[in-house]
């Protein structure tokens, strides 16, 4: 351990001492030079409490559907009250909530009005598809340590997104994966611009999406790409539902769609680049470690594989890669982010020769790792 870690350290047990004593929090709140940091603390520490509190509050504007209706034009509490079937007094509870977060704001004549995290919304629909299946999470989320220490059965989000349930032993078909498939598909638009914009695909001759999905991803691509050809792989059921987007596309001459599983089926070698668009957090390092072993093989000897998912260890989304996604894959019973250095030690043990960080314009949305052979 160097000098100066050991130096931080002992820093930091020392605040940790001195910000735990009681004396010393009463003393920085009345003290004028340090009660602004003392009152900013106070209230991210509550946040933390009552963070729960806050998603709900958005849960509640999405499935009565104020950020639609509010969208439209502003409205008074009168209004809303009558439309939504809300008592006034409890309707207001709610809306005076929304205010306080900015998922609304109140306009000069007293109606409600989106606020910019309401407006925001509307800009990435997407995001409403995710709030409505939090009721999932939450479920599962009774038990948090439970969840953390893992449990028998099968929990909720399991149950949801099928492909896990294949790894417990359940042959997964059409009605299971749809539900997962058009969540997946409504925010794709949002990762495929990321990446399409940060890195060009048309310095490649064949692409092959690996978990493709629906085929969202691809379709984006070979619009703006026209000599690029594709093969999209996925899950049988899965497969299905992506072959019926190419072909009403007219994009068949172009992409071809192969069936199978990733963790045990090879796959096509026809193609010099390869991704894996938010797929690698989903599974464990043994699986991921197949899932590029894989990729590995089928490449061309000039290939390279493109990671695209949001990375841990980027300080600005912490909270959402290891806090956030953290508890989501434990509810999973599977999966974690990792940074890109650990995909890249799991890249080289494999044979990729070299790795480089595409920056992204928002590494939330998605980050990039670009692995050569």
């Amino acid at each position: 351990m160097s000098v100066f870690g050991r130096v931080q350290d002992h820093w930091r047990r020392f605040r940790n001492q001195l910000m735990g004593r009681v004396a010393f929090q009463n003393f920085a709140t009345a003290f004028p030079l340090t009660r602004p940091m003392a009152r900013l603390r106070s209230r991210q520490l509550f946040d933390l409490i009552a963070g729960f509190t806050y998603s709900q509050t958005l849960v509640a504007c999405v499935e009565l559907g104020l950020i639609e209706r509010l969208a439209r034009a502003p409205e008074s509490l009168e209004g809303l009250a009558l439309a939504l079937g809300f008592a006034e007094h409890r309707l207001e509870r709610l809306l005076k909530a929304a205010v306080s977060l900015q998922i609304l704001e109140r306009t000069s004549r007293g109606e409600y009005d989106l606020g910019i995290h309401g407006a925001a919304l509307i800009g990435n629909p997407w995001i409403a598809g995710f709030i409505k299946h939090h009721h999932l999470l939450y479920r599962d989320l009774t038990d948090p340590v439970g969840v953390l220490r893992g449990g028998e059965g099968l929990t909720a989000l399991q149950s949801y997104w099928a492909y896990t349930a294949d790894q417990h032993g359940q042959e997964t078909g059409a009605p299971e994966v749809s539900a997962y498939t058009d969540l997946m598909g409504q925010s794709q638009a949002a990762v495929a611009r990321e990446i399409l914009s940060a890195y060009d695909f048309g310095q490649h001759r064949h692409l092959l999406d690996i978990g493709g999905s629906n085929g969202s991803f691809i379709l984006a691509a070979a619009q703006r790409h026209e000599g690029l050809h594709f093969t999209l792989f996925d899950l049988p059921a899965v497969s299905q539902i992506a072959r019926e987007r190419v072909s009403a596309a007219r994009l068949d001459a172009r992409v071809a769609v192969v069936e199978g599983s990733f963790l045990v089926d090879p796959l096509p070698d026809s193609a010099d680049v390869a991704t894996l668009i938010r797929v690698l957090h989903d599974h464990d390092d043994a699986s991921v470690e197949k899932i590029m072993s894989a990729a590995y093989r089928a490449l061309k000897p000039d290939g390279v594989l493109i990671v695209a998912e949001p990375f841990s260890g980027v300080r600005s989304i912490e909270p959402v890669t290891d806090a956030y996604f953290g508890l989501y894959f434990a509810a999973m019973g599977q999966g974690k982010t990792r940074t890109t250095d650990e995909i890249t030690a799991i890249g080289r043990r494999i044979g990729f020769r070299s790795a480089r960080i595409v920056a992204t314009q928002n590494p939330l949305i998605t980050g990039i790792l670009v692995l050569s052979i």
